[in-house]
């Protein structure tokens, strides 16, 4: 029995598609979404809702409090004990989403994200970043591990800050660790090619439906009791918002703020799915008919 992984950019109709996957081919969703797992992220995040789920069972979304951090290793801890529970079943499990780690920490075993999170780490090394500069916290990580340091540029904090994350928890370097395709199961993967004038337009229309639904509004209520700086804040369309806030303008280019850096997201996201083995790329018809396409490597 192959798992079904229905990938791709964001607005490119992913959750439809995989639902109608799990009702042709008898299975269930996992979501293999970095978001869908907080509660209260509900619109900036397009979850599906009880109607889009269309009566099939949805996996790892709603099962995070907004102020925890989340990582691969956790996901992937959450996520195998329930994709054999379903293949135990007799079910399909139906990967879905558009956070590679994610979705490749259940298709193969890797040494990529092993080491779980430490916020108090990852704040340590925001502040030296933040008080001494970019350049300072990239010269740290080219003292432990100058491979990683070869390969991220100083700019991409995120990025550095991680990899020293994981060298000082598990005392191995990043670069160390193995990232090999090796499948844990047999698969499928799933991609919807649209032509990137045409996903711009979608992402467009989502990010207008977003704001018309009270994205803004939801921000709001979250910041109530989630700090600024908690991990679920840092996500496209939740950042934009606290910022417009924080100025205290909700001007009129904040919806194209927010639809450049998901076009942009949306672009990182295409490079990444490329290099999945097992890709196929659907063109985007009636969802009956791309179906029929994927049943055909089933």
């Amino acid at each position: 029995m192959k798992l079904i992984a229905i990938c791709g950019p964001t607005a490119s109709g992913k959750t439809s598609l995989a639902v109608a996957c799990a009702k042709v081919f008898g299975g269930e969703v996992v979501s293999c979404d970095a978001l869908l797992v907080y509660r209260g992220l509900n619109i900036g995040t397009a979850k599906p809702t009880k109607e889009e789920m269309g009566g099939i069972p949805h996996h790892l979304i709603d099962i995070v409090e907004p102020t925890q951090s989340f990582s691969v290793h956790d996901f992937e801890c959450a996520a195998l004990p329930i994709v054999e529970d379903i293949l135990a079943r007799g079910k399909i499990p139906v990967l879905c989403g558009g956070t590679g780690f994610y979705m490749n920490a259940v298709l193969f075993r890797s040494g990529f994200g092993h080491a779980g999170g430490d916020a108090a780490i990852r704040e340590r090394y925001e502040g030296i970043a933040a008080e001494r500069g970019r350049e300072y916290l990239h010269s740290l990580l080219r003292e432990c591990d100058p491979e990683s340091a070869e390969k991220l540029h100083p700019n991409d904090v995120k990025r550095v800050i991680r990899a020293l994350e994981i060298y000082e928890l598990t005392g191995c370097k990043k670069s160390s660790q193995t990232d090999s395709f090796e499948p844990r199961y047999p698969y499928e993967a799933f991609a919807i090619n649209w032509d990137r004038q045409t996903l711009y337009a979608r992402i467009h229309e989502r990010t207008q439906a977003m704001l018309q639904a009270g994205l803004v509004e939801e921000v709001k209520a979250l910041l109530a009791s989630v700090p600024v700086n908690a991990q679920c804040m840092q996500a496209i369309g939740y950042k934009e918002v606290v910022e417009i806030l924080k100025n205290g303008d909700l001007h009129s280019t904040m919806s194209d703020i927010i639809e450049q850096n998901t076009r942009r997201y949306a672009k990182r996201q295409l490079t990444f799915f490329k290099k999945l083995p097992n890709l196929h790329w659907l063109e985007p018809n009636q969802t009956e008919t791309m179906i029929k396409e994927i049943e055909r490597y089933l």
